[in-house]
């Protein structure tokens, strides 16, 4: 729920206005209660606490919540006692405070309709929050409430309303029976923080569209310019050659000619004058409308943003209770709280701190005692920082925890068999702290409800590189652990390297370029038929970035490629393009629904000469290069040997079956021929529209499109018609036969009858030895 600009609250109902209110009076008491616990004596908490309080209750007795006027009213009295110092809010009896908190918060969560089931179906639990709300000034310590046991769920975590099981649920004592926890808010409580409704969202892509339409139409007056630019410098040619015309014509007899000469030499004096003054005032004109229309785009992007508390307010609790959960005393400290973050990064990037901070409480903190014995507080701390760093956010995640051991993860990898002895021996810090990031990789050896299954970090790794970003971990053994997590200040402006590949420009984002290369031909060497070239003693492999995107192959006659190097690790790539454009900061627009998700490609943008632009998905990107490698069919690139190679045949072979696939292809490779593949009828009819191919081999059972559909497209092409196509099938009946021949089927062969021969004398009665 938001308020609009005007501040008109008339739209609202006084429900509506009840929840804006106990959302932000509840963080106050959640943030004073923390405050209160670690401070002892902070009477300025204390106050707004007390104030929070009875905001609440005056709100709630307008809108007939009984119940929560009765708890904000216990609560208010609760912090008079203290401020009296007649209270000391413990622990314990903080545990007490939040149950009541969340339970202020849920109330206010429900619609009319829902207030009655609310209250039957935890009745017994108000009851029980209540009276020991009451009485909490009156009870010695410890209460019985202590925190509540974390459920295995608890990493969904986002604000109070959703968790109070987790958070201030009241847990038994030893031989008390287990106080009911109140059942979860019915509204999603990720609503609560939205900073708008989705329509307004919608206004501000629609803002934002404008806006980049606007810079780039302002980006399109420099053409126009350097036209008249052009046009000056001809016009200063053309009175020139006047002056030379009139020195000629002055030396003449004629009187009336030279009057009409010196008339004409006159008149061109204001006309250069003229164009040089709009020159000035154009070229003023563009300034101004680039910095106007670049100031637009600032304020829309301005509106997108939000500070970075917005995203972690809930966590000192959620790490605060965890902690004491597990019998542990951490506090959360957080530094940059005002730092701007877009909002859909601030969402996206929640999940994966709370994943952190957990793993930090559960693997990296030890208990008081073991803490005070190591020589470091009995309280352990994790400090939570976010600030822009080179036009990127930073957000480091530190805490003075236990650190962990790189040898008992180099232990798990050689246990695990993830890497030979020898080779674990020898991995660096850096590589061992990789394998955290991997799924169901753990170090601890028991699965607890908060950790131990070893999908924490990978979620964590996935999310952080879907926004475009990186994740790396540090640690020291005893010292403790660190993590630094490098993300786009923004989704909705991207800073991009815009290629060229076969005519059309595409976009990389800037975050995922590794590095932008000159490869010499002479420098590509070739081995297992995978070509690689030698940067910086590692051999970094060749992909052909039109095979990647269906488009052809890649021209390599130059003496150079135009190389951008992408992934990280072993899935590091050279990406061959046909040329470098240079670095643009694109608007990003979505692609529309109807085309579903387009393969390698995540989103559309236009660039500043007004010409669209598909930014490339550079994780689905790595994929289908893997694809590509894991199939075979990675074609070369060099082509210094281009005049031989246009000499030799070229044959397309489609078909399901790896390995029926990869022995037709060694067959052929072993005759001299030259190979593609294609993993079935789609593959195989977009390959063969993109090649030069003099043969096509292909079954008959594939999937998405089946070896007659292939066969039928082929002969009814205009341009393909003529290609000659075998069929090799296990199919062996008549009417199988007949069926593939009346297709179009130049050939048809049964894979159970043929050997090795029998299909090389089926090529050559087709089209002959593999020389031209």
């Amino acid at each position: 729920m938001s308020v609009d600009n005007n501040g008109d609250l008339s739209q609202f109902s006084m429900l509506d206005l009840f929840r804006m209110e106990a959302d932000s009076q509840t963080q106050i008491l959640t943030d004073g209660l923390l405050a209160m616990e670690r401070l002892k004596d902070d009477a300025s908490a204390v106050e707004s606490m007390m104030r929070a309080a009875h905001s609440i209750k005056g709100a709630a007795a307008i809108v007939g919540l009984e119940v929560v006027v009765q708890l904000a009213h216990g609560m208010e009295d609760a912090f008079i006692a203290a401020q009296n110092g007649k209270l000391a809010l413990t622990p314990n009896r903080v545990d007490v405070l939040l149950a009541g908190v969340d339970l202020i918060l849920q109330a206010s969560r429900l619609q009319d309709s829902g207030v009655d089931a609310w209250l039957a179906e935890n009745s017994e639990q108000i009851k029980k929050t209540l009276n020991a709300i009451t009485t909490i000034a009156f009870l010695p310590e410890p209460v019985g409430l202590p925190p509540a046991v974390v459920p295995a769920d608890a990493g969904t975590h986002r604000t109070p309303e959703g968790t109070l099981s987790m958070d201030s649920g009241l847990r038994r004592n030893d031989g008390e029976t287990p106080m009911p926890a109140p059942a979860p808010a019915p509204e999603d409580a990720h609503e609560r923080r939205a900073p708008a409704p989705m329509k307004h969202a919608h206004n501000f892509d629609k803002l934002l569209s404008l806006a980049s339409e606007s810079r780039i139409n302002a980006h399109q007056m420099h053409p126009f310019i350097q036209n008249m630019q052009r046009f000056k410098r001809n016009q200063s040619s053309l009175f020139s050659l006047i002056e030379q015309l009139h020195e000629a014509i002055s030396n003449s007899s004629d009187a009336s000619l030279k009057e009409k000469s010196l008339l004409a030499l006159q008149k061109t004096h204001p006309l250069k004058q003229f164009v040089l003054e709009h020159i000035a005032d154009i070229e003023a004109y563009e300034r101004r409308l680039l910095g106007v229309s670049q100031s637009m785009v600032d304020e829309v992007l301005t509106m997108r943003m939000r500070p970075f508390r917005d995203g972690v307010q809930h966590f000192p609790r959620m790490v605060r209770d965890l902690a004491r959960s597990l019998g542990k005393d951490v506090r959360l400290q957080i530094i940059g709280e005002d730092t701007l973050v877009d909002r859909d990064i601030l969402a996206k990037i929640e999940s994966p701190i709370n994943h952190m901070l957990r793993n930090a409480i559960d693997h990296g903190m030890d208990s008081a005692a073991d803490r005070i014995a190591a020589g470091k507080p009995g309280t352990g701390t994790i400090v939570l920082e976010a600030r822009h760093r080179a036009g990127m956010l930073s957000i480091e995640i530190g805490d003075d925890g236990k650190g962990v051991d790189l040898e008992k993860i180099r232990a798990r990898v050689i246990e695990r068999k993830m890497a030979p002895a020898q080779m674990a021996a020898s991995m660096s810090q850096a590589e061992l702290m990789e394998f955290l990031f991997l799924p169901a990789f753990s170090l601890k050896d028991n699965i607890t409800e908060i950790s131990g299954r070893g999908v924490g970090l990978d979620i964590v790794h996935e999310t952080i590189r879907s926004q475009n970003g990186t994740v790396r971990n540090e640690s020291e053994l005893g010292v403790g652990f660190r993590t630094y997590i490098t993300l786009p200040l923004t989704q909705s402006i991207v800073r991009a390297l815009v290629v060229e590949v076969k005519g059309e420009a595409y976009a990389v984002p800037i975050v995922q370029v590794e590095r932008v290369l000159k490869v010499e031909q002479a420098a590509i060497h070739t081995l297992e038929s995978k070509q690689f070239f030698d940067f910086g003693g590692e051999h970094l492999g060749l992909v052909s970035a039109s095979q990647v995107l269906e488009l052809g192959d890649t021209d390599a006659g130059s003496a150079e490629l135009s190389v951008v190097v992408i992934g990280a690790g072993t899935r590091r790539y050279a990406l061959v393009v046909d040329a470098i454009c240079g670095e643009q900061s694109l608007a990003v627009q979505a692609i529309d629904p109807i085309f579903g998700k387009m393969r390698d490609i995540s989103a559309a943008a236009l660039l500043d000469n007004g010409e669209p632009v598909l930014i490339l998905d550079v994780p689905d990107l790595l994929l289908s290069i893997d694809k590509l490698l894991h199939e075979g069919g990675l074609h070369q690139l060099a082509k210094s040997d281009a005049a031989e190679r246009r000499k030799t045949k070229r044959i397309l072979v489609v078909d399901d079956s790896l390995t029926v696939r990869e022995m037709e292809r060694k067959l052929l490779l072993s005759r001299g021929f030259l190979v593609d593949i294609a993993i079935d009828g789609i593959d195989g009819w977009n390959v063969v529209r993109s090649g030069d191919y003099d043969l096509v081999i292909t079954d008959v059972d594939m999937p998405r499109m089946d070896g007659i559909e292939l066969v039928t497209l082929i002969k009814k092409d205009i341009h393909l018609h003529k290609l000659p196509v075998m069929i090799v099938s296990y199919k062996d009946r008549p009417e199988d036969r007949a069926r593939g021949l009346s297709a179009g089927a130049d050939y048809y062969l049964t894979k159970g009858s043929f050997h090795d021969e029998t299909l090389l004398d089926a090529v050559n009665d087709l089209i002959g030895d593999a020389r031209r």
